[in-house]
């Protein structure tokens, strides 16, 4: 990798990142054998959090990420030949609290107690803070839903809440650092004493200090990943609910929680199902139904996608426009805060439509973490549905989770002209060529048409626009550049493109789940010139 992609990325850090690198890397805390605190008393019910299918298919047999294993006789928990996202989930514990948990306690009981057996204190990636964090409100939660933990057990949740207190997160922040704080809220009102005490204080205020920065002003979550913020407001959730079990003052986060949760309403196809932009993929997250149902549970009250056909949310660059037949979902965002674009994709000026209930085009989802070439391709511009000029992507994604120079997206621009809505937007992330290219986006709505102008400034080799068809619908081309795409229950949408020198209908792939790899079609036009108009129609 060039030593410019280094500059560009670290460049953005914050002095906290940088110095939380440094301890993190030079700190090597001891691990705390002290005998546990005592237990505090529940003093209210339960509320029934979200409830996720079941992962542990055998006693030490497991599926994550659409991939089953299963554990040696003795260790296994850090094959390398697993990906790393998998082991992570392995060490996560979520199936103690999954669909029909209680038929597996036997199971559960003997798996906890191998965990603890072959894996001592502070060594494998199950003691790195991320998995630390979700098994201490895993083992928590199951404890609270009526499991009872064995006194090793109990030793165990007190080294890894010890752990963790001196492990936070500070180099990434982030979703990560709130996982962090979760999981110390967790500990903290389940232990007591001066220990619990101080757990329960440093995870508030992880929290205090974060939200304001990490939800922005029209409720998004600041890595602009719709199922990252969905991560985030499960764990908010989470939070408020263990508080009022052990009868604590909640932190007032309800206009917090409505904002997110009308933010994710908005970031949703008609199937209930999230948009994928950035790092986004079923299955990971819980839906933004199951999310209203939770907080519904706890007393909140309804959340919404808004009102009128145009819900612009400003502060993160989405807007999503809505009629009688048709759902669109356009990026004008950032890739996600400079300081921490780990899960963002090259896709600044990209879009989904669902037409009749049906996702008709489709940014190519995320399948897989890690460094390799497919990662990559999936974070690049070509995987999602804009312009990618000379073979480059609009911002320099690189080594899995870094990015280099950016796209900045200009200002949205929305107009009324009769009963035509066009929303008009631009971005710098070609600038960086030695031609200097810009390329402005105009989507023009009307009741049962889109109209995509596409301009591109500069001098090019070449400017290619992409359309990623959803695999359920079926792709024919007249020969001519004109395109039909029939949807499952027969409407049909016709497709033309006027500024094109030719057109194609490529093979490629969707990934709507880790580990899943669905073969559909991309629609192609090259742009001839300067200006482009797509025409689409239904």
């Amino acid at each position: 990798m060039r030593i410019s992609d280094y500059w560009h990325t670290l460049r953005y850090l914050k002095r906290s990142q940088t110095i939380g690198r440094l301890r993190y890397l030079v700190a090597s805390p001891r691990p705390d054998l002290r005998p546990a605190p005592g237990r505090r008393t529940i003093a209210g019910s339960y509320v029934e959090p979200i409830v996720r299918p079941s992962s542990q298919v055998g006693p030490f047999r497991f599926r994550f990420l659409g991939r089953e294993h299963q554990l040696p006789a003795v260790g296994g928990w850090d094959d390398p030949v697993l990906p790393k996202l998998w082991r992570y989930n392995l060490h996560y514990f979520d199936d103690l609290n999954a669909l029909d948990s209680e038929v597996r306690i036997d199971w559960h009981q003997a798996l906890v107690a191998r965990w603890i057996r072959e894996n001592p204190p502070g060594t494998g990636s199950g003691w790195e803070p991320y998995p630390t964090s979700l098994r201490i409100v895993n083992w928590v939660k199951a404890s609270v839903r009526g499991t009872d933990l064995s006194d090793e057990c109990l030793a165990s949740l007190t080294v890894q809440a010890r752990w963790l207190s001196q492990r936070i997160e500070y180099h990434l922040l982030g979703n990560h650092l709130l996982a962090n704080a979760k999981a110390l809220v967790h500990v903290g009102v389940f232990f007591g004493g001066t220990e619990g005490d101080k757990w329960l204080a440093s995870g508030l205020r992880l929290w205090q200090q974060q939200l304001p920065e990490q939800v922005l002003a029209d409720g998004g979550h600041f890595e602009l990943s719709p199922m990252y913020h969905a991560l985030v407001l499960e764990d908010l959730l989470d939070t408020l609910n263990i508080m009022r079990t052990y009868g604590y003052a909640e932190p007032d986060w309800r206009s917090t929680t409505s904002h997110m949760r009308n933010w994710l309403a908005a970031m949703s196809h008609p199937d209930g199902e999230i948009a994928f932009f950035n790092d986004a993929a079923f299955s990971i997250a819980p839906r933004s139904d199951d999310l209203d149902a939770y907080a519904a549970r706890l007393k909140f009250g309804c959340a919404g996608v808004g009102h009128g056909d145009l819900v612009q949310l400003v502060s993160s660059g989405y807007v999503r426009i809505e009629n009688k037949d048709a759902v669109a979902l356009l990026d004008c965002a950032a890739v996600g805060p400079d300081c921490l674009p780990a899960h963002a994709h090259a896709d600044t000026l990209s879009f989904e439509l669902s037409l009749l209930g049906h996702r008709v085009f489709v940014n190519s989802g995320t399948s897989e973490y890690g460094i390799g070439a497919e990662r990559q391709r999936q974070r690049g511009t070509a995987a999602h549905n804009t312009v990618v000029i000379d073979d480059t992507n609009s911002s320099e994604v690189w080594a899995g989770f870094r990015v280099a120079r950016r796209a900045r997206p200009g200002k949205v621009d929305v107009r009324r002209i009769g009963d035509v809505l066009a929303i008009t937007c631009s971005h710098d992330g070609y600038k960086r060529l030695h031609t200097r290219n810009g390329h402005e986006r105009t989507w023009e709505f009307t009741h049962n048409s889109m109209k995509i102008v596409d301009c591109v400034t500069g001098e090019f080799r070449s400017a290619v626009a992409r359309f990623h068809v959803h695999p359920d619908i079926a792709v024919a081309d007249d020969g001519s550049g004109r395109f039909r795409l029939k949807l499952p229950d027969g409407p049909v949408v016709t497709m033309h493109c006027e500024g094109a020198t030719d057109s194609n209908v490529a093979e490629t792939t969707w990934h709507p789940s880790f580990g899943l790899r669905v073969p559909n079609k991309c629609i192609t036009f090259n742009m001839g010139s300067r200006n482009m108009i797509t025409n689409i129609a239904w």
